[in-house]
C-alpha cells in the first residue's frame, strides 16, 4: 500500500475518500507535521499507487486491506483521521477496536437514507462521467475559478478558492481510480454502517461535519451519533464536504486536540452551537451542481439508450 510520510512524533495515519488519494491532505499534511506530528498518508487500494484489490472493493474489505497494513508497520493503535468514505472506513476501524488510537471522522458517508442514497450515488457518479469527458481540457477548467466552481459545488462551499494544482490532481485521481465505480455503489446501496454501543469506545471520537455539506446532508450527523454514541460533534461554520479544503486550518487544529487527549467539549464556541440549516442561498453552487448532474447524468444515460 503506497503512503507518503512528513515529520516526526507521534504517528498520525490518514485516510482519503472514494476517488482521492493521499494528495488530498495537501493543505493540512505541512500544518500537522509541523506542530510535532509523524504523518502517514495512504493511498487506498484502487486509488493513487496503490493498485486495486483482488476481490471485493467495500468498506469491510477496505478496513482489512488497512488493518493488515497498520498490523506490518507495527502501528496498530495509531490516531487516524479519515475524510468522507475514509471518515466512514475509520469509524469502523475504531468500531472493531483495538485498530486505531484517538479518531476524527470528517463528513462520514454511509448514514443516507430513502432518496439519499440515489441523490448521493447519481450525482456524484455523474461527476465523474462527465470529468472523464473532460479530461483533455481539465488543467484548463482547473487553472479558472469559474471551471473549479462548476465542477466541484458539491464538494466545497468555496471552491473558487482552492488551489488549482490541488484540483487538477484530485480530478485526475477521481477519473482515473480503478476502484471507483464498485465501491460508490457499494457506499450507497452496499452494507451498512454497524455502531458501537456506548462505552465500548474508550479512545476520544469526534465526527466533525460541514453546515454545507452537498454530498452528506447535516441532518446525517445525528443519524452518525446515534450510532455512536460515545462520540462527539464538531461543526465546522463555512464548510463544505471536505473541511480539509474549506476550513484546512480549523481541521488541522481539531485534529491536534482530538489526537492530543485534551477535552474537547470546552472547545465549542458560540458559532458551532448554532441550530442545524440545510438552506442553501449560494446560487452559484446550485448552478454548478446543476451543470455536473445534467451532463453527467445524459452521460450515464447513453449506454442504456444505445
Amino acid at each position: 500500500m503506497h503512503f507518503i510520510r512528513r515529520g516526526e512524533g507521534k504517528p498520525l495515519l490518514l485516510i482519503h475518500g472514494v476517488g482521492g488519494s493521499s494528495r488530498s491532505w495537501d493543505l493540512m499534511i505541512d500544518g500537522l507535521a509541523e506542530a510535532g506530528r509523524e504523518v502517514i498518508a495512504l493511498d487506498l487500494p484502487g486509488h493513487g499507487a496503490t493498485p486495486p484489490l483482488s476481490g471485493e472493493v467495500s468498506i469491510s474489505t477496505l478496513a482489512d486491506a488497512v488493518t493488515s497494513f497498520l498490523d506490518i508497520q507495527n502501528l496498530l493503535g495509531i490516531d487516524a483521521v479519515g475524510s468522507s468514505m475514509g471518515a466512514r472506513l475509520v469509524l469502523e476501524l475504531a468500531r472493531r477496536g483495538g485498530v486505531l488510537g484517538a479518531v476524527v471522522s470528517l463528513n462520514p458517508g454511509g448514514f443516507w437514507r430513502g432518496w439519499e442514497k440515489p441523490v448521493f450515488y447519481y450525482s456524484v457518479a455523474s461527476s465523474k462521467r462527465l470529468l472523464q469527458l473532460l479530461q483533455p481540457v481539465l488543467p484548463t477548467l482547473a487553472g479558472n475559478p469559474v471551471g473549479r466552481t462548476l465542477l466541484l459545488s458539491q464538494f466545497s462551499a468555496r471552491p473558487w478558492n482552492l488551489p488549482s494544482k490541488l484540483v487538477l490532481e484530485e480530478l485526475r485521481t477521481m477519473v482515473s481510480s480503478p476502484s471507483f465505480d464498485e465501491l460508490l455503489y457499494n457506499l450507497a446501496y452496499g452494507e451498512t454502517q454497524k455502531g458501537a454501543p456506548r462505552g465500548t469506545i474508550s479512545a476520544p471520537l469526534v465526527i466533525g461535519w460541514g453546515r454545507q455539506d452537498r454530498v452528506c446532508f447535516t441532518q446525517q450527523a445525528s443519524r452518525a451519533l446515534a450510532l455512536f454514541p460515545d462520540a462527539s460533534i464538531h461543526w465546522f461554520a463555512r464548510c463544505g464536504h471536505f473541511p480539509q479544503w474549506d476550513s484546512p486550518e480549523e481541521a488541522v487544529q481539531l485534529v491536534l486536540t482530538v489526537t492530543s487527549g485534551i477535552n474537547y467539549e470546552p472547545l465549542l464556541s458560540e458559532e458551532m452551537n448554532k441550530p442545524i440549516t440545510t438552506t442553501t442561498r449560494n446560487w452559484v453552487a446550485i448552478l454548478g451542481i446543476g451543470f455536473v448532474a445534467a451532463v453527467g447524468g445524459y452521460l450515464l444515460a447513453r449506454p442504456r439508450m444505445s
